[in-house]
């Protein structure tokens, strides 16, 4: 029954492979925009991140995955100059080797490149566990400054920050402090993703983080709670960068959702300076560049924004609910986590580097007769999770 599967078998019998091909086809708002750079030249829209001063276009790059030098290439001359990703995970690694080839010869301040770190956390309460050391903090930050070829990246940021008491977790913030001192950052940030109005207002009050990258889209659920936050964070002075804003593919039954129109909602708070997209070909990176040409929200978007409101694609509200309602208290927030890599993303490796570090039974959802859990955004979490996990066995 454990028998492995290969990665082609697994796209073949899954949804994925249809969204592979499927992605923004037959759809007005994702018509190819041809990428000529003169053509974008003096459209950019440009925001500076807080009193740290740092002037970005507001569509960056996030780099999910080890994808085509090319693509950085051609973003660099559509004048993208905010790039950011994760350090620690191999894919990661990869990603962050690449770009440094890509950027060698390039007048290092004319990019601003941030780099989230994450340690392990207690899943169930977003607190750190033991082995989350000062050390082991450095020890990732000086491998990403060795694997993109830098001296210093200009934004470090504290990852994935849930609880206001991780925000304030000794050992990271002096493995920062020092790292900032030693000059291997210009700035120091803090990432949240789930519980997000109360880890943004932490690293608003802690008077040492100088910027905060927060999940933010219209469909989130406590959105209104999220967007006063962000305001408190940046009257304070926090740069403000959105995450999460494009809540990407086609889920049976549901129309895809506009991604300009996502861009935009996000982008029409003055109070969020930038946003990195994590685009992976040329059409998605045209499409996301499309949005400084005008940031005004058509009739057509509005009526997209209602329409999506009611549908959550594969955005986890990361309530937490679910983990108190699991009797085999798995994971479930990190689990949806993982499908939305899959099929949202279309990033399976990532996916299958987050399962393998979840330490999940061999046999998932076998001993409930029936699923307990009642998601808020109306999912069937156990189908979510017998499906993604397959991904396990996948060499």
């Amino acid at each position: 029954m454990n028998k492995k599967i290969s990665r082609r078998i697994f796209l073949r019998n899954s949804s994925f492979g249809v969204l592979g091909t499927g992605l923004f086809r037959n759809h007005t708002f994702a018509t190819n925009i041809n990428y000529q750079k003169n053509e974008l030249s003096g459209k950019l829209i440009y925001r500076t991140l807080g009193k740290t001063g740092i002037r970005v276009p507001v569509i960056g790059m996030g780099i999910l995955t080890s994808g085509s030098p090319a693509l950085i290439k051609a973003a660099l001359d559509a004048g993208i100059t905010h790039f950011d990703s994760t350090a620690g995970q191999p894919q990661q690694i990869r990603n962050e080797e690449m770009l440094g080839e890509v950027l060698r010869g390039r007048d290092r301040k004319s990019i601003i490149y941030g780099t989230k770190v994450h340690l392990p956390q207690d899943y169930k309460t977003g607190l750190y566990e033991k082995t989350a050391t000062e050390k082991e903090f450095t020890r990732i930050l000086d491998t990403a400054l060795k694997s993109i070829q830098m001296d210093y990246v200009d934004i470090l940021y504290h990852h994935m920050v849930s609880r206001r008491e991780s925000a304030f977790y000794e050992p990271v913030m002096k493995a920062m402090e020092k790292a900032k001192k030693a000059g291997k950052t210009r700035f120091l940030g803090l990432t949240s993703h789930n519980n997000v109005p109360e880890a943004v207002n932490a690293a608003a009050d802690s008077k040492f983080y100088e910027v905060v990258m927060a999940s933010y889209n219209p469909r989130q659920l406590d959105r209104l709670q999220v967007k006063e936050a962000i305001a408190s964070a940046a009257e304070a002075g926090l740069g403000v960068v959105a995450i999460k804003v494009i809540r990407g593919d086609i889920e049976k039954g549901h129309e895809p959702i506009n991604p300009v129109a996502s861009l935009k909602w996000v982008l029409q708070d003055t109070n969020v300076h930038a946003t990195i997209p994590g685009f992976s070909n040329f059409d998605e990176m045209n499409i996301d560049l499309s949005v400084m040409d005008d940031l005004t929200l058509t009739d057509d978007e509005l009526n997209d924004l209602k329409r999506e409101k009611s549908y959550s694609g594969f955005f986890c509200q990361g309530c937490g609910q679910c983990l108190k309602q699991c009797r085999a208290e798995l994971p479930i927030p990190d689990l949806m986590r993982a499908y939305m890599y899959v099929y949202g993303y279309r990033q399976p490796a990532l996916a299958h580097t987050l399962l393998r570090t979840l330490k999940l039974p061999r046999k998932l959802c076998d001993d409930c007769s029936s699923c307990q859990v009642v998601c808020l955004n109306g999912w069937k979490v156990s189908e979510k999770i017998c499906d993604i996990t397959r991904l396990r066995d996948v060499p």
